[in-house]
């Protein structure tokens, strides 16, 4: 698909709905009781602040005009008590909000990363590697202030807000009404400013994503990028990215800048205004204290309306965020377990495929009703050519799709009446492309069967004739090995690959070109090791190379989505149909070399 570059901007498959919001509190809920201690803690913060305006209010009209130093110690007493409870009332706000902040992103980034563990391969093959990465990683990160400090503070200033609008109204009502003159102005420019600082920021989503695929992409094919000398034209694409990223986060901050310096404006000619109504006693009738006290107070409800409308900020920048990993997180995968899938049981290896027909897309049939019947423990090879169905046919009996008509069944059941998990667990799948994980030689081979034995995976090795080649490495099964196998050869990682197989003990095996990358003499040794490995298993083999599979118990040979021939290599050579001109092309081209 078009998306599936770093330089395609990716649209949203739904557009934000504000009760997105809702998920974000069910991430929050679990701690509720923490949350409550902090509200508590605020509230008996905030409360004892606001008690500090009106002791200057009482100090400068009362206390210093009659003298009264006793009342001053005491109102000094109490100001000094107050601010020492809130300095530690404000540091366990601080490290219990982070603290809670940092548990929320751990939920979210495991809750993602584990369900992008069910996601079908159509979802990885549609989107570069490096925008499904930033959405585990910067986008969650993105989100740490708002979730460490801004929900929780929302609660606070909103709370702020209300007891010192009460403080003010009970001092002076008509005072009260000039601070919140300019409040619909506040409002006005709120809503100027929404949509085109969400817009701007989903713009910047995308371009940090491209940038991070195109990075992501050229580290994984440096080889190639040095093969072909293409340094300087990558370079030149990076610069385009990174501009492009740029220039979108200087727009993004331009827009989100105005919210700032806006409401501070506001404060300034708000404060202006009471100063200015006060002095000429326009309307109103105050003393000195009272002014004071109401500045005070005026400036504790402003400062939190700042606070809120930086939160809103906040809140607008993460929505592009949220966006994505919402978007990820409503993905549905394709295969998942039917509501009444029970436990596949152990098997035998019999198989049946009934009627079967697939298709990627509707109306191109990529299998047309095939059927055949395997017994347990026999090796089945599939030959044909390039697109003719044969790694479709082992898709689906692993189930990484399901049929479009007909069934497959395993000992009996449907697979898609059994939970993915059971039938997995009894198959084991090898690629032409085998993948080996960052760490040792030990662990690779260990991987699908963690409570393997030291000796077990050794033997495991000698069996698929790895172990020698192990042995001469500087710390043997200790050995590291880097992400994919890049310290061996393609050869040595299949050898690991085959271990790995074998040691998970498997009852279906699939080998799909897992032979390709191992020179011929490695193979000949192999084939001894294969005899092992296949003993006993039901066993799917695609191979091109025809001299890997004549000893197969059948051979299909697939053509056009269906079974063109079937039967051993001796049946299907004498047929001379066209397993045999295959073979013979294929001998013809060697005995040539």
């Amino acid at each position: 698909m078009a998306r599936n570059k770093y330089d395609v901007d990716e649209e949203l498959e739904k557009s934000f709905n504000w009760q997105d919001f809702k998920c974000l509190g069910q991430y929050v809920t679990p701690y509720r009781k923490p949350i409550a201690l902090v509200l508590v803690t605020i509230i008996l913060a905030n409360s004892g602040s606001m008690l500090l305006p009106l002791f200057t209010k009482i100090a400068i009209d009362t206390s210093i005009p009659q003298r009264n130093t006793n009342e001053l110690l005491l109102i000094g007493a109490g100001f000094l008590a107050i601010l020492i409870i809130v300095g530690l009332c404000l540091r366990y706000r601080i490290f219990q909000i982070t603290k809670i902040g940092q548990d929320v992103l751990k939920d979210m980034r495991f809750d993602i990363f584990q369900h992008l563990q069910k996601l079908p391969f159509s979802y990885f093959d549609n989107r570069p590697h490096g925008k499904i990465l930033i959405r585990v990683v910067n986008y969650i990160n993105t989100l740490s202030d708002l979730l460490s400090n801004g929900l929780i503070n929302l609660v606070s200033d909103v709370f702020n807000i209300l007891i010192t609008l009460v403080f003010m109204f009970a001092i002076d009502f008509r005072l009260t009404l000039y601070s919140l003159a300019l409040l619909p102005v506040l409002i006005i420019m709120v809503l100027f400013i929404k949509n085109r600082q969400r817009a701007a920021y989903q713009t910047l989503s995308n371009k940090q994503s491209n940038m991070n695929a195109y990075i992501h992409e050229s580290i994984a094919g440096i080889k190639i990028t040095q093969s072909f000398a293409r340094e300087a034209q990558n370079y030149q694409e990076f610069q385009t990215v990174s501009d492009d990223c740029r220039q979108s986060f200087m727009k993004a901050v331009k827009i989100q800048f105005l919210m700032w310096p806006g409401v501070e404006n506001i404060s300034v000619i708000t404060t202006s205004l009471i100063y200015f109504v006060g002095v000429r006693q326009m309307g109103v009738d105050v003393s000195v204290g009272t002014l004071i006290a109401f500045i005070s107070y005026i400036n504790n409800f402003w400062n939190p309306v700042i606070n809120i409308a930086n939160f809103y900020n906040s809140l607008i920048t993460a929505t592009a965020y949220l966006e994505r990993i919402f978007e990820t997180l409503d993905e549905k995968p394709v295969i998942q377990d039917a509501p009444t899938a029970i436990e596949l049981p152990a098997i035998t290896g019999d198989i049946d495929f009934q009627d079967v027909s697939f298709s990627y897309e509707a109306g191109k049939n990529i299998l047309n009703q095939v059927s055949f019947q395997v017994e347990a423990g026999q090796s089945i090879a599939l030959v044909g050519p390039t697109g003719s169905g044969k790694t479709t046919i082992i898709n689906l009996l692993s189930r990484f799709y399901d049929v479009s008509s007909g069934s497959v069944k395993i000992d009996g059941y449907d697979v898609r009446d059994v939970t993915l998990h059971s039938l997995r667990r009894q198959m084991g799948v090898m690629l032409q492309d085998t993948f080996i994980f960052s760490g040792t030689i030990m662990d690779n081979i260990r991987y699908g069967k963690l409570d393997a034995t030291e000796a077990e995976v050794i033997e495991a090795a000698k069996v698929v004739r790895a172990h020698d080649f192990i042995k001469e490495l500087k710390d043997g099964y200790q050995t590291v090995v880097e992400e994919r196998g890049n310290t061996l050869s393609a050869g040595q990682c299949q050898l690991i690959s085959f271990a790995r197989a074998l040691l998970a003990d498997p009852k279906i095996l699939i080998l799909d070109e897992a032979t390709s990358s191992i020179d011929t003499k490695t193979e000949e040794l192999l084939q001894k090791g294969l005899v092992q490995l296949l003993k006993g298993r039901t066993s799917f083999i695609i191979a091109h190379r025809l001299s890997t599979i004549k000893h197969s118990d059948k051979i299909f040979y697939i053509n056009k989505g269906e079974i063109a021939e079937a039967g051993s290599h001796d049946e299907l050579m004498a047929a001379r149909g066209l397993y045999y001109y295959l073979y013979q092309s294929q001998y013809d081209l060697l005995r040539a070399i």
